[in-house]
């Protein structure tokens, strides 16, 4: 006979769902209006969740919708980590995770309107893509793949990038997205110190299939 499960993890699995409930209501009203406005009472009844469940959860709506794009930017981040998973040469990850931000932009168009209206600054922020872009510069410097003096700059101008390329396709969605990512994955490895016949080998390598 099964042991019945304990009261407290039904109560934390509940809590857990409450507070999920409460970021998705948050990231859709934050994609189609792009605003912040709406009453907690509001967010409550999109949530679908009684409105004292709110402030078990958060001191106020700004730390809700930090936490909602920070859930959006984490599950970007994964759907890129998913199509590179097996791929360890930190050069061909980081072309890759470059170039299919560009691309999974299409794919996720509830989190491109998120970044598009929450500033898309906050891509270089420590949620999302920012740590891993950081992972792979550092594990490409410890290997000797990069040679680049200056760790720091070298984040500076790949997120730099990665922002002007996500910024491209919220301001001229008609763009070579693919192309554009795949020139800008080049430029950055030359960067970083590869050859420039290896740069446009990683660049233009084809990219893993999804899962």
């Amino acid at each position: 006979m099964p042991m019945p499960v304990p009261r407290r993890n039904r109560f934390e699995r509940r809590r857990a769902e409450t507070r999920q409930a409460l970021v998705r209501a948050a990231r859709q009203i934050l994609a189609e209006s792009g605003g912040t406005s709406a009453s907690i009472h509001a967010i409550a009844e999109h949530a679908d969740v009684g409105l004292g469940s709110f402030y078990n959860h958060f001191r106020g709506k700004p730390d809700l919708f930090d936490a909602a794009v920070a859930d959006a930017l984490e599950e970007y981040a994964q759907a890129v980590d998913q199509r590179l998973h097996g791929v360890d040469d930190p050069a061909e990850r980081l072309a890759g995770g470059v170039r299919l931000a560009a691309r999974m932009a299409e794919s996720y168009p509830e989190i491109m309107q998120i970044l598009c209206h929450s500033q898309l600054g906050r891509i270089c922020a420590g949620d999302g893509l920012a740590p891993r872009a950081k992972r792979d510069v550092e594990q490409g410097m410890a290997a000797g793949r990069f040679t680049v003096v200056d760790p720091v700059i070298a984040l500076t101008v790949l997120n730099g990038s990665l922002l002007a390329l996500l910024e491209l396709w919220c301001n001229q969605p008609g763009t070579d997205s693919d192309q554009a990512a795949g020139t800008m994955a080049e430029m950055i490895l030359q960067m970083l110190g590869l050859s420039p016949d290896e740069a446009r080998d990683l660049a233009r390598r084809p990219l893993p299939a999804a899962v």
